[in-house]
């Protein structure tokens, strides 16, 4: 769909890929992500974490980390179009120049657009709580429930211009247990990412993948 996808260049212990994290509430993923650089010889780097909500707690692992940690609200313009183009053109001029060459999507919460897609694209990685292609979108544990799902779980993909549908990386499944709530789910399938999300990342960087 679209662009192609353009990788990063191979990182390595000696040279990690620079990397920038996008985040809208707690940062737990970030988190896990910042431990796992620091406990490992990691072929990727966060040079810069990115926020679109300026009461994001996940700002905060930017001062424990010594991390440049940015909160970049949408500006205040009625028409939406400008909005979000003006908004992902403040975000891009960061990512520039702050020389990033991985940006990571950790809990953000926006869809981005084709224009800022294309100009990313292979070099802009997510992380889902289902496995793609069921249950893309906003509500995936919901959508499961609903559905009656016996297993669900979580997918690294890169982005492309669609909603949840770009190539797949890897996945893991989590069993969904009678008397499972959204919150109950949630919380098992974010154990699942916190550790399948940092590890993937070392094989993708490294370009094993």
């Amino acid at each position: 769909m679209g662009e192609p996808y353009i990788r990063p260049r191979k990182g390595s212990i000696e040279k990690p890929l620079r990397i920038a994290v996008l985040i809208s509430g707690s940062g737990s993923g970030l988190l896990a992500l910042l431990n796992h650089q620091q406990s490992n010889k990691s072929p990727h780097s966060t040079k810069l974490i990115i926020s679109d909500n300026e009461n994001a707690g996940g700002l905060r692992h930017g001062e424990d980390f010594a991390i440049p940690a940015v909160a970049i609200p949408l500006p205040d313009f009625a028409d939406k179009s400008q909005q979000r183009k003006i908004h992902e053109n403040l975000i891009h001029d960061m990512l520039i120049d702050s020389n990033i060459e991985l940006v990571v999507l950790s809990g953000y919460m926006r869809i981005l657009t084709s224009t800022f897609v294309s100009k990313w694209k292979g070099r802009l990685i997510n992380i889902h709580p289902s496995l793609l292609p069921k249950y893309p979108g906003a509500h995936a544990h919901r959508d499961a429930l609903a559905d009656g799902a016996k297993i669900t779980g979580c997918t690294v993909h890169l982005v492309d211009e669609g909603v949840d549908t770009g190539e797949i990386i890897a996945q893991e499944e989590v069993e969904i247990l009678n008397g499972d709530t959204i919150e109950k789910l949630q919380e098992r399938v974010k154990k699942i990412e916190h550790e399948l999300y940092p590890k993937i990342l070392d094989i993708f960087c490294s370009q094993n993948v």
